[in-house]
Parts: C-alpha cells; sequence; structure tokens
C-alpha cells in the first residue's frame, strides 16, 4: 500500500478474526451508568466506536446476534488485488450497498459523542467504523482507523477522489445494470450478489492514470498506516480513560488500544451489547443498546 512508516511505530495488518475463546472469569456486566458517569464526567476520554455504534443507523454490525459475518465474509486485500474478476465482483457489490451506507443518517449515539465532545468531556475519538456517521453528526477530528467509504484510492498513482464521484462513472458505464438492493448491507458496504447478478460489470479505473481504484478502507489482510497507528496510540497514552462504544473487539487493531490503556492504568469503559475480547481489560462494562444508554450519558453530564 505504500503507507508511511513512522521509526518505532508499525504499522498493523487488520486480519479476518470472526470469533475468539475467552478463558478467563467473565466481567459481570451491568446496565447502571453510575461509574461511567463518574469518570466521563472528569475529562479527556478518548472514545473508541465500532459497528454496533451504527446498527440503529441501518446499518449492521459484524458480529452481534444477525451480525453480517453469519453470512458473508469480507473480501480479503490479497484477493482485491488478485484478479480482474475479484474486483469486479467487489465494485458491483459495493455499488448497490454504497446507496444504503450514503444515505444512513447519524443516529443518537453518534450525536450524544458529538455533545459530549462540545461539553468538553472527550480528547477524541477513534472510530473502527468506515461509514463517516461520526463526522456527519458533527464529531471533529475523528480519526478513522480503517479508512472511509467516501474516498477512493488509486493504486497506482495514490490519489485521492470522492466515492460520490466514482458512482456517477460507475452509473454511466453500467446503465442496464439494475440488480435489486438486498435486505441486508455489510458494514464495509458490501451486499451479497450472485454471479451471474456481477458477471457483466463493468468496473471504471483511475481518471488520472487508469490505475486500479480501491475504497479508502483497510481491508482484511491489510496494513493500517503507520502513522495513524502512531496518532491512536498518543490519544490513548494522554488519556485519563477509554469509552469503548459498540465494539466487540475482536479485530486486534481496536483491542490493541484497550490492551495499551490497561497498561498504562487507564480505565476501561465498554458500552455495547454482549460480550467482547476486552472484558478482562475493563473497569466496568454496561449492556445495554447504545443509543438510549449514551443519551442517558449526556443527560447526567451536559
Amino acid at each position: 500500500m505504500g503507507a508511511h512508516h513512522t521509526p518505532g511505530t508499525p504499522s498493523l495488518r487488520v486480519r479476518p478474526t470472526l470469533t475468539w475463546t475467552d478463558a478467563g472469569e467473565p466481567l459481570p456486566r451491568t446496565a447502571s451508568l453510575d461509574e461511567v458517569v463518574a469518570v466521563v464526567g472528569k475529562g479527556r476520554v478518548a472514545v473508541l466506536s465500532g459497528a454496533g455504534l451504527s446498527t440503529e443507523s441501518g446499518i449492521p454490525d459484524y458480529r452481534g446476534a444477525a451480525g453480517s459475518l453469519r453470512k458473508h465474509v469480507p473480501m480479503t486485500y490479497g484477493e482485491f488485488v488478485s484478479t480482474p474478476n475479484a474486483r469486479r465482483r467487489y465494485w458491483a457489490r459495493s455499488h448497490i450497498g454504497w446507496r444504503t451506507i450514503a444515505a444512513a443518517a447519524p443516529n443518537a449515539g453518534h450525536h450524544a459523542v458529538t455533545a459530549l465532545h462540545g461539553a468538553g468531556l472527550l480528547s477524541g475519538v477513534i472510530t473502527q467504523n468506515v461509514d463517516g456517521l461520526h463526522q456527519a453528526a458533527g464529531t471533529p477530528d475523528v480519526i478513522d482507523l480503517h479508512g472511509n467509504l467516501d474516498r477512493v484510492v488509486c493504486l497506482s498513482c495514490r490519489e485521492t477522489t470522492p466515492r460520490a464521484a466514482l458512482d456517477e462513472r460507475m452509473r454511466a458505464a453500467n446503465p442496464d445494470f439494475h440488480a435489486a438492493v438486498p435486505d441486508t448491507v455489510n458494514p464495509d458496504g458490501d451486499v451479497y450478489l450472485s454471479e451471474e447478478e456481477t458477471a457483466g460489470f463493468t468496473v471504471v479505473g483511475c481518471v488520472s492514470c487508469g490505475g486500479v481504484l480501491k475504497p479508502d478502507v483497510v481491508f482484511f489482510g491489510e496494513n493500517v498506516p503507520a502513522e495513524r497507528v502512531r496518532q491512536c496510540n498518543d490519544l490513548v497514552d494522554a488519556a485519563a480513560a477509554v469509552l469503548v462504544l459498540g465494539s466487540s473487539l475482536t479485530v486486534m487493531s481496536g483491542l490493541r488500544f484497550v490492551r495499551r490503556a490497561a497498561t498504562l492504568g487507564s480505565p476501561v469503559l465498554i458500552i455495547t451489547n454482549g460480550p467482547t475480547r476486552g472484558d478482562a481489560h475493563a473497569a466496568v462494562r454496561v449492556d445495554r443498546p447504545l443509543g438510549p444508554a449514551l443519551t442517558e450519558l449526556v443527560d447526567r453530564l451536559v
């Protein structure tokens, strides 16, 4: 990918970890926000958000009860770059799924994060999501750990361009492509279409050099740029606490920051539905839907 590597800060490969086995004692879960209110109220909190925060915007998560990984394994970077047929399949499916992602609106949870930031209680936000909903809700200076679907990058000249412009070019190149939008669009903007439905799709290249275009997101099997990892480490190191919202922390790219905070002695607060891979590092574990929980948190603090 040609990412810039800052000395001492290794890039981080995103591996397609689907499940994990927790050998430790389960952390007691609560519905009370009292401990979260006490810590967040002191300020300097770094947020780490995952797909569970966007489910109330109509975008499913990966690993919940109805998670997309139960029926869909995202395309890996190696698969994407290997053959034109793989890219055609990806872009045909993503061309359909992008419509849902682009039309999604921030929910109460996203707006609550913006309110907490505006009240001076958050030092920054790292999101594992690629949907841009934190930014749409008005949260400033969000670190998109895995990139953002609203941009595409040329793998040859590295130029980045808006996804909306690519969508217009894709539509013009495929005037007769009318695959129905499936009921489920995955968190990566992909949908399921049959080989027959994708076979005739025309993929367009970079306007500047004709090279291969890819969403400006980190695929499974690809590295998070080292400079982005450094920014996240700096944010965690300077934070008084880390608040995890809607992430199972299955993928090491997010879990590593929870482990880092715990090693530094900073309290880790987790609000999500179901168990997470980071529960052993948490000071408190709230099991509640994100929208109502974060709305209550704002009501009690702002």
